[in-house]
Parts: structure tokens; C-alpha cells; sequence
């Protein structure tokens, strides 16, 4: 397994119904865990590289109904 993570900005803040949408996605295979930094307004999830892309993840995110912007570039 080879663990990556991606973080993305987001708009609207997630009211409760996306949080529990969020809790539903850490039982996909590949999400490690998912953290959100209400000050930048961001979210960081830790995920299998080998089983899903990025891509997905932000797929899963907008599911969720949270309202992803751009991924933010990690140093």
C-alpha cells in the first residue's frame, strides 16, 4: 500500500448531513482518514494510491455534498 495525501479547498461550510456522508466514506476501501481545517477551509484525506487516483477521491468529496474547489498543492 502506498498512502498519498490530497488536500482541496472547499466553499460552503459541511453541515452536519455531509458530515455524516463523510463518515460513510472512510468505509471505502482505500480512505485512510479525512480531516478538515475549518480556518483554511480545507479538507486532507489520506488514501490508498494504490487503489484509488486522486480523481476519486474528489469524486467521493463532491458525493458527500461538499463543495470542492481546487486541490491545494502540498510542499
Amino acid at each position: 500500500m502506498t498512502y498519498l495525501d490530497v488536500v482541496f479547498n472547499y466553499g460552503a461550510i459541511p453541515g452536519e448531513n455531509e458530515l455524516r456522508a463523510i463518515g460513510s466514506m472512510r468505509e471505502v476501501y482505500g480512505i485512510r482518514s479525512v480531516q478538515f481545517n475549518a480556518k483554511q477551509r480545507t479538507v486532507r484525506v489520506e488514501f490508498d494510491a494504490s487503489r484509488l487516483k486522486q480523481e476519486a477521491v474528489a469524486r467521493l468529496l463532491r458525493q458527500a455534498g461538499i463543495d470542492l474547489r481546487e486541490p491545494v498543492a502540498l510542499a
